[in-house]
Formats: structure tokens, sequence, C-alpha cells
């Protein structure tokens, strides 16, 4: 008779859907220690990969490469997935579902040898996905209209659709299975769905209409919805009538949310990328115990099988942050692809071989160059990142510090505190926190970085004046 070691048991019991008591699953499964057997992936917006990492000793093993980067897929020929963004999993661990937001589509991966089984175009703009927790079907937030795209898990087929507000941000699933809760991300209404019959049963009043991210307890009790737009988390009774218990101040472009359970208790770790840390509240009081610098622009964020870690995506650092959470620490810094979004921590993903099959190298996805943009009392108010893309750099700015709701310009100046002659590269507006997520593409590494004496220029925040760069607001530090 084999001896069946307790590593053994473990593994099994995350093929039956164990997950430890973390979110999406319930309060009653056992812990998953941390093994070499899990998996932590991102999905990059950018690069247009998938990053696999090895928990144990914090390795990234490879990148899954969905697409290429620009200039290639602006190609009327590209059939790659661009903007990679949402994912989700399947309960027995073996399915990624990964949504690419301008490709409209949803790539399921096998997570045991990293190749793409089938990939479902679905409408316009999707954001997120999620399996139910039977297996059965996967619910794609369609955010750029008014629908759930419900896939069947067996066909990959879409199956039906539910109407919701325009604009479903993100889903996610009572651990019982019965419900599903979706925020939206254009209107101030998140819905909850009943599983069975697809539908609506509740509603949830959102303090704005921006959200992006969502969490259930795996007690079944309660789920926190972040708000971008105007920085803050809400908690609401997971449970008829749904009612709203909390509202919590959080920061400048939070982003998402997620739920721990360890030995100090249950907890919500909400990433706020206008601050660049992570904060944690216990769900009980509602008292914030621990702020956490983590990076530039924290963004997704996912517990380990045993709640003892929590990973986060950091956008504008093209990395992941590996976070203790009785410690409340960052024990590892990882580099993963271009502009993380979600994040997933998979337990038991590959239990035969070495998951390394298909995988290939960062290469140019881990380049990036990293800038800071301030006044004389906050030299990094905004953090810039220029994601190299060949001859060209997809630029994004995490902006903060300015007066909510007014327009303003990222301009470039030919003097280093910005008196010089402004050209204007992107108008944007804040939002209700004086803060926003603001884009450009060009040569401007080229031109902004100090070795480029010749023709040198700085990224300055300027007022708009009728469109145009006005007065400087904030200038580059680096």
């Amino acid at each position: 008779m084999k001896r069946i070691t307790i590593a053994a048991i473990l593994l099994a019991g995350t093929s039956l859907g164990a997950f430890a008591g973390q979110a999406p699953a319930a309060t009653a499964d056992p812990d998953v220690p941390i093994s070499h057997s899990d998996r932590v992936y991102a999905a990059e917006q950018f690069s247009n990969t998938v990053s696999v990492t090895d928990p144990v000793d914090n390795k990234l093993l490879g990148v899954i490469k969905l697409g290429d980067p620009q200039p290639g897929n602006l190609s009327p020929l590209y059939k790659g997935q661009v903007l990679v963004h949402g994912m989700g999993f399947s309960p027995d661990h073996k399915t990624l579902a990964v949504v690419s937001i301008g490709s409209n589509s949803v790539t399921f991966i096998d997570t045991e040898t990293n190749s793409v089984k089938h990939t479902t175009y679905v409408g316009r703009s999707p954001h997120e996905a999620f399996f139910t927790p039977d297996g059965k079907e996967v619910w794609v937030t369609v955010r750029g209209e008014d629908y759930i795209s419900v896939i069947d898990t067996n066909s990959f087929e879409e199956k039906t659709r539910i109407k919701v507000p325009a604009g479903p941000g993100m889903q996610i699933f009572s651990p019982d299975g019965k419900l599903g809760y979706i925020c939206s991300s254009f209107n101030p209404d998140t819905v909850v769905v009943s599983v069975a019959d697809h539908q609506i049963v509740g509603h949830v009043k959102q303090a704005s209409p921006f959200c992006p991210n969502i969490a259930a307890s795996p007690d079944g009790k309660q789920v926190w919805f972040t708000l971008k737009d105007v920085g803050k988390t809400q908690v609401f009774n997971a449970q008829a009538p749904f009612d709203l218990i909390k509202t919590i101040d959080t920061g400048p472009i939070t982003n998402h949310v997620n739920l721990v359970s360890n030995k100090n208790g249950s907890f919500a770790y909400v990433t706020v990328g206008g601050l660049n840390q992570v904060k944690v509240f216990r769900t009980d009081t509602f008292e914030l115990v621990a702020t956490i610098p983590v990076g530039k622009l924290p963004h997704g964020i996912w517990p380990s099988g045993d709640g003892t870690r929590v990973y986060v995506g950091l956008e504008n650092a093209d990395a992941f942050a590996a976070i203790d959470t009785l410690t409340n620490k960052v024990i590892a810094n990882i580099p993963i692809g271009q502009a993380p979004q979600a994040v997933a921590y998979v337990p038991g993903a590959v239990t035969t071989g070495d998951g390394l099959a298909n995988l290939v190298p960062l290469g140019t996805a881990g380049q990036a160059t990293h800038l800071n943009l301030g006044t004389k009392t906050d030299k990094s108010a905004t953090s810039v990142t220029l994601f190299d893309q060949g001859l060209t750099q997809v630029l994004q700015a995490s902006v903060t510090g300015l007066d909510p709701k007014k327009a303003y310009v990222l301009a470039l100046s030919d003097k280093p505190d910005g008196s010089g002659t402004l050209e204007g590269l992107s108008n944007f507006m804040t939002n209700p926190a004086g803060s926003a997520i603001v884009n450009a593409v060009g040569p401007i590494r080229q031109i902004v970085e100090p070795q480029h004496k010749a023709e040198r220029r700085y990224l300055v925040v300027a007022a708009s004046a009728d469109g145009k760069p006005g007065a400087v607001i904030q200038v580059q530090r680096d």
C-alpha cells in the first residue's frame, strides 16, 4: 500500500474545489498550503500577455502570449488579443477565463499546459469573467453594453444574456452558488441575480457610477465593491434585502478588493492606486488595521489558498507585490508583464508535469521607463510609466493631487520647470477624487530621458485653457 502524504491529501482537496475559506469559495473549505502546484496569474494590458508565477519561490516562470504589442496589433489582418485585462478561474482550478477588452474576447486557458482551449467572442468591451461555483457557466460583464454574456463551459458558446443596467463592471457569486452580484461602471446600481433562472432579485444603490471590482465573503454574509471615481469602498448584506452596511473612504483610484481569512480574523484588502497603497480593514468592525506601501498603481489582488499571502499587481511598475497577511509587510517583488490588471491565485493549478509548457520569456514585455511628476511639496503626486512597444511607448500616468472634475492637459515642455513652450499630449478630466488615469502613445521615452539632451523635453500637467495647455501644475521630477 502506497503511503499517502499530507501534501497529497491537500493536493487532492484542491481538485474538489477547496479554497481554504478564501474568496470565492466558502468558509468551510479546508486550508490549502502554498505549494509548487499553485500558480499566480496576472492579465497584462499593454504586452497582451498572462504572466505565470510560482508562489513558493516568488519566481516568474514565463508568460502566455495572447497577442502582440503596438503597432503589430493595429494591422487589419491581426488575429491576436488586444488589451488583455480580466480574469477568472474554474472551480476545479484547471481553466482560466481571460478577458481582452479591445478584441471583445474571452480566452480559455488550460492551467496544466498553458495552452489556449478556446476563444469566445462576445459584445463590445467586456471587462471581467467568472465561473459559477458549479462550473457550468461563465458570466462575462459586457461593459460596453447592457448585459451579462452567459457562456456554457462545455461548448464555450454563449447560451443566453442577462439584461442589467448599462456598463456592468464585474460579477462574483455567493459561496453557495445561488446568487450572482453584478456592479456597474456606468450606473449607480449593483444588481443581484438568481443563478438558477438568471432573474434580477435585488438592487443596491452605489455611491457613484464607477465600480470596477466586487468580492463576496466566504461566510456568505457580506459583499464588498470598490468605486474608482470617488475613492470609496462599500459593503452590503449578501442576503435579502441586500441592504447597505458600510461606506468607507479608501482613497483616489480605489481599484480592487479581496477578502482574506487567517488566524488573526477576516479582512478586506483594498488596492488604492492613487496612494500606491493597499489598505486592510477588519470585516467585523471595518477598522483600518494596516496601510501597506506596495509600489506604483496597485490594481488586481488575490489571496493564496491558505490566506497567508495576497498578491498585488502593480500596474505602473510591471510587478507583483507579495504581502504576508500576518505581518502585512511586502515580502517579495516579482517582475511581470506590462500594466497588470486582474490577478488570480489558483491553488493546484498544475498537478502533473512542471507546468512550463507554452510559456515564453518576458522579453520586451518587461521593458518600461518609470517617471514621477509633482510639485515642490508633493514630488511624486503622479506616477508615469512608458511601456516599451518597440520604437514607441504607451504612456500611462496615474494622476493625483488635482482639483476634482476639472480639465487638464498632460503636456511636454522644453523647460524643466514647465515655463517654456508646451505641447499637449492628452487632454483629461479629473474624477470627483481629483485623480485620473491618462494615456498617450508615441516615441516619448526618447525625448524625456536625461541622456537625450539635444531634444530633451519634460512631462508636465497643466490646466486646460480651451483644450490647450495653460498654467503648469505638476512637473517632471526625474
